[in-house]
């Protein structure tokens, strides 16, 4: 890894951690400073780092500025019972061109995943989702996007990158490596009917804001994904008012911390990030302290991952078969550690969707197959194999 792309966290921070418990946060990870340096990755399994870069923030300019502000509160808070080692690596200051801070970025990410280590990225627009995917290039694997976001940020297709077109780069832009995007809590009047149809007719999974308040609708969507991205603007404005783009309506903070939770319980997710900070419009460092808490339910549910699928063999599910009336049966399997639902898609061997044979699900999906009803997850997960 360049570590020559990280700075270290402000002087500031470090004196005010000084002032806090032993036992708090901060005082148990291990942390990039002027002094120490680099710290040692061997047997770390999370590392944070911010990306200090707005110029592709479309009316959100001064994002990813005053990161320490969500550190103080980060480094306050108190562990719960975690077996995990955490790293701060500081931050990814802007380049002399934003392509530059893109390469740092995406040399950040590339390394940390070949090392089994999961990266918790903060600040910056969230055109750096798009930075974030194509680090997996390397892994030459398809790749499962989950998205926070009011907006589906598709733009149009000769729009440069920005925050709000990065989507359509991720779709039409090769190597196209995505297998599947979902989008949790879109408000339908800040995205055209034709890209919702446009969604829709490519079988991605996208839940409307009132739906995905329903929080167990969601939980299989974040069990399929590799990344997740959480636009700050997807909280509605008296929770989380440090961002130029937010709207009186959105999740509540405690929904937000859930659906970090979520993220981080699930055994494939492999990058998190937090994107469009803008500390200039925050309220006595509110959005700061929620995405503070954000992380750290993150890094909650990293701890409590029950090693399900992929991690497991078959023999540790019960299975179910629903016979259909005019289709081949859908196996079903439960498994024995969790009570968590998958269903099965059939898939030939060496086909390079294999990774994605199991498809999590709910309980409900189970039930519906047996009224005859064919899961909706299970039908755009076969037409994306067709």
């Amino acid at each position: 890894m360049n570590f020559d792309f990280l700075s270290p966290i402000r002087e500031s921070v470090l004196a005010h951690l000084v002032l806090q418990s032993s036992l708090s946060f901060g005082n148990q990870i291990s942390i990039h400073s002027e002094k120490e340096g680099i710290p040692d990755l061997e047997n770390v399994q999370l590392a944070i780092f911010g990306v200090q870069e707005d110029r592709n923030s479309q009316d959100n300019f001064g994002c990813g500025e005053d990161l320490h502000f969500i550190r103080r509160k980060l480094y306050s808070l108190f562990p719960g019972k975690w077996n995990t080692n955490i790293a701060d690596l500081g931050n990814i200051q802007k380049g002399n061109t934003v392509e530059d801070t893109y390469f740092a970025v995406s040399e950040i990410i590339s390394s940390l995943l070949k090392m089994n280590i999961i990266p918790i990225i903060i600040g910056g627009g969230q055109d750096i989702t798009y930075v974030n995917y194509r680090a997996y290039d390397d892994l030459e694997q398809t790749v499962n996007i989950t998205a926070v976001d009011s907006r589906f940020d598709l733009g149009n297709l000769e729009d440069d990158l920005t925050s709000q077109s990065y989507l359509s780069k991720i779709i039409m832009q090769q190597p196209n490596n995505l297998f599947n995007y979902s989008n949790i809590g879109h408000q339908t009047y800040f995205n055209s009917q034709e890209e919702i149809a446009l969604l829709e007719g490519l079988y991605f999974d996208v839940y409307r804001l009132g739906n995905a308040k329903k929080l167990e609708i969601v939980e299989p969507v974040f069990r399929d994904a590799d990344i997740v991205s959480i636009d700050i603007g997807s909280v509605r404005q008296s929770e989380a008012p440090a961002n130029n783009n937010a709207s009186p309506n959105g999740f509540y903070g405690d929904e937000i911390c859930a659906i970090s939770r979520y993220a981080g319980i699930s055994d494939k997710v492999t990058s998190f990030g937090i994107y469009e900070y803008n500390s200039k419009h925050d309220n006595n460092y509110q959005t700061a302290h929620l995405i503070a808490q954000m992380i750290w339910y993150f890094i909650e549910g990293v701890n409590f991952r029950a090693k399900d699928y992929p991690f497991c063999t078959k023999e540790n599910y019960q299975k179910f078969i629903v016979l259909l009336e005019d289709d081949d049966p859908i196996n079903f399997y439960k498994s024995n550690k969790t009570g968590r639902w998958w269903m099965e898609i059939n898939i030939i061997s060496d086909n390079k969707y294999k990774r994605h044979a199991l498809i999590p699900c709910t309980y409900q999906d189970y039930t519906d197959a047996t009224k005859q009803i064919i899961p909706e997850r299970w039908f755009k997960a076969m037409r994306k194999l067709v």
